[in-house]
């Protein structure tokens, strides 16, 4: 199949409809410039690349072959998703990707009819897929569903619960296995695209199907064995009797970049009258652009780059992340503690066990997209006294989150949970938002909770961490760069359940400010303004929401007229516990004025994150105007007043 025209094809394709009144031999044009297309996209607007790049070809044939949106397309995770958003109408807004009021870096449903199930977390596009496939029966539909699911996210167990259930339901399902690390498939070639054509063709299917009626009228001995003589040696040819044995159809595996390999075997497919049938297509992350390709763990997501060398543009800075200074004391605890591991879920670059890796290697294990394993596989290290750091993002602990309670919690065993991307996270938008875990955590009994407030302190939280052996304990800290405050060369443990004051009142003092977290430098900026207006302001750091410093909430709420909790985390969490401590020592019967400031109860849609936390109220302004509306006065005529 060759290109046949220079005059450009995807300006005439503003929906898939149109992609459909196209001739078979025009789509690898297409597929060409909608390559094209994808990279100067996101080298303006950053993003996930590398898979995009690697399903250009599958996005095409799925759009061609399919009646979409009747037919329903999930993309599992949808970081690959942005080929399919040129072509179902978005393209005129793709370099709004990830931006605030732009599109969202993966598939969601109020953004386009095209997008039937929102995504961002990995393996629910089967379990997702089968609930549509079974509502289509039970309505008595005949639409086509599939689910497009990478080899990385069937690493974990959901995709195969969903699997061994739509097997066991015989629902009519298409899983495309997207496998773009060779970690599956044999090498594919004519040999295996003619396999897969012969073995997805109705006349195989067809004549598959009358030896399983036939075998079923044999004795009992006999069928089993036609059955399973049939099974493996087709397993032998092709490698998929792990998914005949979950009760799929297998077909593969096959190049999936060949349209003239995946043309007919999704035609087949489609029109097979049986289910469910997995594809297995063999891909390149990066494919057609030489910087992804060479290196495509630096291309899975970029920043803006330039598109002739694919130089990324990165910012400098003085202050290093919080991941990276988590990464770095932890080797410096572990080379005095051998005890010390670290344990993460296929993110080892975004929480900073990479740099971990490279000092211990055979201490460091990445368990895959696998987060409920990672967190009991930590509880099983830590019962035979190791001391695992189990890092992972918050809104991805909330996979596991059954086990922290059951296996970790109840049982009281130290293992150490790292978690990175607390707050508000930026371009990725709500679904990667550490929105809940104080929430979700500080619920828990026998648990220590604590917050950065800035990159020093993360240092002393992490020796904490270590020398914590007697119960469970969480630190969080969030996306970005630090402060730029002064690193510590060595941790030292801090004292369990105490805050710090960093900000005494000078006289008559009404304001105090009570922050769990990296919020603390917008306190500080608030407490500058407030005295501005008169107003003596104390800024305290928590620095531990379980154990509470009970004894600092009590001197802050006697001493000041006004107390205000600030937090990057949803209502429930730190602001909740000081509320109930201060009730239940009585003083919100003796007039304190309080008031916590946490997320609002709505997902915040992607934006830069200073934007999302002003969005929020929880920039040095909003904090401002909640001490102004405690005291009852209006911030915008004080500031008058005192000009």
């Amino acid at each position: 199949m060759s290109s046949a025209s220079n005059t450009p094809l995807l300006d005439t394709i503003d929906t898939p409809d149109k992609l459909r009144l196209l001739k078979p031999e025009q789509l690898p044009q297409v597929a060409d410039e909608l390559r094209r297309e994808l990279i100067d996209a996101v080298s303006v607007t950053g993003g996930h690349l590398g898979a995009g790049l690697g399903v250009v070809e599958l996005t095409t044939a799925l759009h061609y072959v399919f009646n979409t949106p009747a037919d329903r397309i999930i993309w599992d995770v949808g970081h690959q998703a942005y080929p399919h958003k040129i072509l179902t109408g978005r393209r005129d807004r793709i370099r709004t990707l990830r931006m605030g009021g732009g599109l969202s870096g993966f598939t969601k449903r109020t953004e386009s009819e095209y997008d039937p199930f929102g995504t961002a977390h990995s393996s629910t596009s089967i379990s997702a897929g089968l609930g549509m496939a079974v509502a289509r029966d039970l309505k008595g539909g005949n639409n086509n569903v599939i689910a497009v699911i990478g080899d990385g996210s069937m690493s974990a167990g959901m995709a195969y619960e969903a699997m061994n259930n739509a097997g066991s339901l015989n629902s009519r399902l298409i899983v495309i296995l997207n496998d773009n690390d060779m970690s599956i498939a044999p090498p594919v070639g004519a040999m295996s695209a003619y396999l897969a054509r012969l073995l997805s063709g109705r006349t195989y299917t067809s004549a598959r199907e009358a030896l399983k009626h036939l075998a079923h009228h044999l004795p009992k001995f006999f069928e089993e064995r036609a059955l399973r003589a049939e099974e493996y040696a087709r397993g032998m040819v092709t490698g998929g009797t792990l998914f005949e044995e979950l009760g799929f159809f297998y077909v593969g595996p096959i190049d999936g970049h060949n349209l003239d390999h995946l043309l007919p075997v999704l035609t087949n497919v489609r029109d097979a009258e049986h289910g469910p049938i997995l594809v297995h297509i063999v891909t390149k992350k990066g494919k057609g652009y030489a910087p992804a390709e060479e290196s495509d763990d630096k291309y899975h997501g970029v920043v803006k780059f330039d598109v002739a060398t694919g130089k990324q543009m990165k910012a400098k800075s003085n202050a290093p992340s919080y991941t990276a200074v988590f990464g770095q004391s932890l080797v410096k605890e572990a080379q005095k503690d051998d005890k010390i591991v670290a344990i993460t879920a296929a993110m080892p670059g975004g929480t900073g066990v990479d740099i971990f890796e490279k000092s211990f290697p055979k201490r460091t294990f990445d368990v895959g997209i696998a987060e409920q394993h990672a967190v009991t596989f930590a509880a099983g290290l830590a019962t035979e006294g190791f001391k695992p750091f189990c890092a992972l993002y918050s809104t991805f602990l909330q996979r596991g989150y059954d086990q922290v309670v059951h296996d970790v919690a109840i049982q009281n065993l130290p293992v150490r949970f790292a978690i990175d991307r607390a707050g508000l996270v930026g371009a990725d938008g709500p679904t990667h938002a550490g929105a809940f875990d104080n929430a979700y955590l500080g619920c828990l009994p026998n648990f220590i909770i604590m917050a950065a407030g800035d990159e020093a302190d993360l240092v002393h939280m992490v020796a904490t961490q270590v020398a914590i052996n007697n119960a469970p304990s969480a630190l969080r800290y969030p996306r970005g760069e630090g402060l730029g405050v002064e690193l510590p060369d060595v941790g030292i443990p801090l004292e369990i359940g105490k805050g710090r004051v960093l900000r005494e009142a000078t006289g008559k003092s009404k304001v105090a400010l009570l922050s769990f977290g990296t919020r603390l430098g917008e306190c500080l900026k608030a407490a500058e303004e407030l005295e501005s207006h008169g107003l003596s302001t104390t800024v305290a750091d928590a620095r531990f929401m379980k154990p509470l410093d009970v004894d600092l909430v009590m001197k802050l709420a006697a001493n000041h007229e006004v107390l205000i909790t600030v937090e990057e985390g949803s209502i429930g969490g730190f602001g909740t516990h000081v509320m109930q401590t201060l009730a239940d020592h009585g003083v919100l019967d003796k007039g304190l004025r309080v008031r916590s400031m946490v997320l609002p109860d709505t997902f915040i849609d992607q934006d830069k994150p200073d934007a999302m936390y002003a969005q929020a109220g929880l920039d040095a302004k909003g904090i401002v105007a909640k001490v102004f509306e405690a005291l009852g006065k209006d911030v915008k005529a004080e500031t008058v007043r005192t000009a």
